[in-house]
């Protein structure tokens, strides 16, 4: 009973003190409840504040901020702590904000990360922004944000926390500052797509915990600063798009965590560093579009076991391609090796790249057989780019099956890039099942595979893009390829087909673009093709085409370029074709009136409908045309006024209406079109004075033949070219001539005829590889030079002054001149004395206009005058080699430099020889006829006594030698070939290897 009584009295005491406590205690956590629901109020306020300072692209974005909803930590976009007392997260990605953060933005003092990407924000990121000194995510990228990055860096250092910074694609410019080397918690950095120029600093190397850097894409210049070899965390190192130079440091190879490298498209020379081979974590390393030159280094592929994509594209890297891999097999997804000097073989290590995607080896000297084993059964394998080097097909380069076959193991094939490697054969008869069913694009351009297009082709369902142009194919075009719902470039230009063009055609509505050029297609343009409301490109030139052309055309609304001349089409032009930039009817039947429809063609840049029947009058509000560049209106039989209207073409460039019945005068306001550079009004009947001033100053008599009643300065130039036959008193003396001239004419008719059957047989073997030998992908017009006048000749080269001679050769002097623009060209002027200078000239042109190759001195332009000829080349500072060797004192040219101008002059040689459509012997190599460029790189010049041997692909034929210049005696007084002399004795041609002797003599 007292024990009872004990615990009872002990109650009393201890009760009440407990509920005070208790009462303390709830006390405290009702204000601590009290003070996180004000934070987050305030908070809340921010935020409202915050939306109402947007201006977001939709009203339903955000809507659940507003007062009525309590929970904050709800918001959309909104991250609150685990006790949920701060805001601590804030996305507003993707919600189309066009304005500047408003400055509220500050008050969320306790956030961690911002993103605000992927909007269209404008102005500078605001300075409240460095009141968020709690920040360690900050993505901005994405935007339209100006400023520059010192500024924003600037705003930007109380935050010491950051450790991810993502500003890329917006407008920031400016130079990395100094300042960042003191954001020490950076891990990642990313400012791409931007305009940041200057150097990166070396402070950077402060950032020892970074370990992502992307600044591609930007202005940055100078070298690559060795701090950044110190960043040993660095995973991710991504400098591509920039402007460096100098050296790739071997010191990259103490980044040994880093796993990517990307450097490409930049102006890096120099080799490529071995020791990147001691980096065996890498995985991709992109070195591509820079000027590196030597060879890859083995180890690189031995030792980089885990490697997936090695990309040194578009450099100038020579060599083999390393025949071997390490023991441990192929890690290879991507091997990109375009646009270098490689030669050799593709090597058989490729077979064991099982994941491969992708194999690009395009523009190489690589001479090998088709790849059929390497590429066989790779299930990924998608992309093959082999185009430009020499690859035949199997069986003596007359069997392609075998390589299609390899072709359709590959499952996931979708490109197969084949263009001008010389394979051979015909195409299988069952093309349509070998090649995958996802393949979308195929380039077989510039090859000699002969035969008909097999009808299977339409089973490849996918085909989006297809050329076979510049081939040896013939047949018909297979009904098909109408059943390829999703083809939307077909390019079969450049062959023998013939048939008619397929009046399904109508039914591939994707086409964009269709080439038929160049063939012996006949019959109707079918107006099927009005169908085609995709159509921009539509090529049927050369061909023997009959009929009208369809109405149907007017259809197709996006249709850009046309050119159906060196047809046999009738009738008249539809005039629904207001949409076109280029327009080519040349050489048709066409006749009618000019249709109304073309002076509202407002985009239009070039008309040609020369050489057909047209008549009446040039559109008078042929002016508003107002971008066209080029009219051609010539041979047709139009009359009437040139139209004053035609000075509204402010961007004319080319004017031709010769041989018509044009009359009236020539109006003065023309010359009001100051980018004129060709105008042809010969052979009408224009009367009155030839305008004096603007662009014509720059025409001489041959614009105006034929016209008797024109006057001016510029006709009595012309010697009394424009004299009526029957007031010239030498015109019994004329005609006697003419009588005998005729008279021997007629004796060697024969041997004539034959002649230009030659040479016209050698023009369309020509022209069938004088369109885009470099594997170009979308049909386009034929490349045309710039003109250039013989004033601006003058100006050039100072009035051809004595100070700007550069030498004297045995058919004119070669001067140094400066363009209006600042290009330093060489003049070369020929003297018109010599009995064959005006042969030379023609004959130099067409070789060199033809001839392009990184060793041959390539034409810039011409001018062509009566008494004056010239060509315009690059100017070379380091001059000829002669120079060089010869003229003292120079520097001595070391063993290496001699080592390597053979071997430039060797491959220009080889490929005049044995590569060039155009085959060319030149029989006058010499040391002055080879030039030097400012890098020690030889050039073969001087091609105006070359030897011309036109043939296509193969040994040149002997008939067409004989046609050519090749029967000429030519080259130096000083050195000509044995080979040529005794040739000439013999009256046999000279061969390729006269020119051998030279390089054995130097």
């Amino acid at each position: 009973m007292r024990v009872r009584m004990d615990i009872l009295l002990l109650l009393i005491l201890v009760v009440p003190f407990l509920a005070a406590s208790t009462s303390a205690d709830g006390k405290a956590g009702d204000m601590q409840r009290r003070r996180r629901r004000q934070v987050l109020l305030r908070d809340k306020a921010t935020l409202l504040d915050l939306k109402q300072g947007l201006r977001l692209s939709s009203s339903a974005a955000l809507a659940d901020w507003n007062e009525s909803n309590g929970d904050v930590c709800g918001f959309t976009g909104v991250t609150c702590d685990w006790r949920r007392e701060h805001v601590v997260g804030l996305s507003l990605a993707n919600l189309g904000i066009s304005v500047a953060i408003p400055r509220v933005i500050g008050n969320l003092s306790h956030l961690r990360g911002l993103d605000v990407s992927n909007n269209t924000i404008s102005g500078q990121i605001p300075t409240s922004v460095g009141n968020l000194t709690r920040l360690e995510r900050l993505f901005m990228n994405n935007n339209d944000i100006s400023g520059t990055i010192s500024s924003i860096f600037s705003n930007l250092l109380p935050l010491q926390r950051l450790r991810k910074l993502d500003l890329s694609y917006n407008s920031i410019s400016g130079a990395i500052p100094l300042d960042i080397g003191r954001f020490g918690q950076l891990q990642s950095f990313n400012i791409t797509y931007n305009n940041i120029s200057g150097a990166v600093p070396p402070s950077i190397g402060n950032l020892t915990l970074l370990e992502y850097l992307y600044v591609q894409t930007n202005f940055i210049s100078g070298e690559i600063s060795l701090a950044i070899c110190n960043l040993t965390s660095l995973v991710e190192l991504e400098m591509s798009g920039n402007h460096l130079t100098g050296q790739i440091p071997a010191e990259l190879s103490n980044l040994r965590n880093i796993q990517a490298i990307h450097l490409g498209t930049n102006n890096f020379h120099g080799g490529i560093p071995p020791s990147l081979s001691e980096l065996t974590g890498l995985f991709y390393l992109g070195l591509e579009q820079n000027n590196l030159s030597g060879t890859i280094p083995p180890a690189i592929f031995l030792n980089l076991t885990g490697l997936h994509l090695f990309d040194v594209g578009s450099n100038d890297v020579s060599g083999e391609i390393p025949g071997a891999i390490s023991s441990t097999g192929c890690a290879f997804f991507v091997i990109n090796l375009y646009s270098n000097k490689l030669h050799g073989t593709l090597p058989r290590w490729i077979a064991n790249c099982t994941d491969l995607m992708t194999l690009d080896v395009e523009s190489n000297l690589l001479d090998d057989e088709l790849p059929t084993s390497i590429i066989s059964g790779k299930k990924g394998f998608k992309f093959l780019h082999l185009s430009n080097n020499r690859f035949q097909s199997h069986d003596g380069n007359s069997n392609l099956e075998p390589f299609f076959v390899a072709l359709s193991s590959c499952t996931s094939l979708q490109e197969v890039e084949a263009a001008a490697v010389g394979m051979g054969g015909q195409l299988p008869s069952r093309l349509g099942s070998l090649l995958p069913s996802n393949m979308w694009h195929l380039n077989l351009e510039l090859n000699a595979i002969e035969g008909p297009i097999p009808e299977s082709i339409g089973e490849v369902i996918n085909m989006t893009w297809m050329n076979l142009s510049s081939n040896f194919l013939n047949g018909t075009i297979p009904t098909s390829l109408c059943r390829l719902k999703c083809l939307q470039q077909l390019v079969l230009s450049n062959n023998s087909l013939t048939g008619e063009i397929p009046a399904c055609i109508g039914s591939a509505t994707q086409l964009i673009a269709l080439d038929l050029s160049a063939n012996v297609l006949s019959g109707a343009i079918p107006s099927s093709i009005g169908s085609l409301a995709e159509l921009q490109s539509l090529f049927l030139q050369g061909n023997k085409l009959s009929g009208v052309i369809p109405p149907s055309l007017g259809h197709c609304a996006a249709l850009l370029h046309i050119d159906l001349s060196s047809n046999s089409l009738t009738g008249v032009i539809s005039e629904e074709i207001a949409g076109i930039v280029t327009l080519n009817l040349s050489r048709n039947q066409l006749g009618g009136m000019l249709p109304a429809g073309l002076s509202s063609m407002q985009h239009v840049q070039e008309i040609d409908l020369s050489w057909n029947n047209f008549n009446g009058e040039i559109l008078a509000n042929i002016g508003n045309c107002i971008e066209l560049t080029v009219l051609d209106l010539s041979h047709n039989s139009l009359a009437g006024n040139l139209p004053s209207t035609l000075s509204q073409l402010k961007n004319l460039e080319s004017l031709n209406v010769a041989n018509n019945n044009l009359s009236g005068e020539i109006p003065i306001s023309l010359a009001n079109c100051d980018r004129l550079k060709y105008l042809n009004l010969s052979y009408n009947d224009f009367s009155g004075g030839v305008p004096t001033t603007g662009p014509f100053v720059n025409f001489s008599c041959l614009s105006y033949l034929g016209n008797r009643r024109l006057s001016g300065p510029v006709l009595r130039r012309c010697g009394g070219r424009h004299r009526s036959w029957y007031q010239s008193r030498k015109f019994v003396v004329i005609l006697c001539v003419c009588s005998a001239a005729l008279a021997f004419a007629l004796t060697i008719l024969c041997t004539v005829s034959v002649r230009k059957i030659r040479e016209r047989v050698a023009a369309m073997r020509e022209d069938m590889f004088s369109g885009r030998r470099g594997g170009g992908s979308s049909p386009v017009m034929k490349y045309k030079f710039p003109r250039i006048t013989y004033r601006e000749l003058v100006e050039a080269t100072e009035e051809f002054s004595e100070d700007r001679l550069v030498g004297t050769g045995s058919y004119g002097r070669v001067y140094r001149g400066t363009l209006r623009d600042g290009t330093m060209v060489a003049v070369k002027v020929l003297q018109l004395q010599t009995g064959n200078s005006t042969k030379s000239f023609n004959r130099e042109c067409q070789v060199l206009k033809r001839i392009r190759h990184r060793n041959l001195m390539r034409i810039v332009t011409a001018c062509s005058l009566p008494d004056f000829k010239a060509l315009v080349l690059p100017f070379m500072a380091n001059g000829s080699l002669e120079r060089c060797l010869y003229a003292g004192p120079p520097a001595e040219l070391s063993l290496v430099q001699r080592v390597n101008i053979c071997s430039d002059i060797a491959e220009g040689m080889a490929y005049l020889h044995h590569h060039s459509p155009v085959k060319v012997i030149h029989c006058d190599l010499k040391p002055s006829n080879v030039l030097i460029n400012d890098d020690m790189t030889a050039l073969v010049s001087d091609f105006g006594i070359s030897r011309l041997v036109m043939s296509i692909g193969g040994v040149a034929n002997t008939a067409d030698v004989g046609a050519s210049t090749a029967n000429m005696l030519c080259g130096s007084i000083g050195y000509i070939p044995p080979g040529t002399a005794t040739a000439r004795i013999r009256r046999q041609r000279a061969t390729r290897t006269a020119s051998v002797c030279w390089c054995w003599k130097w």
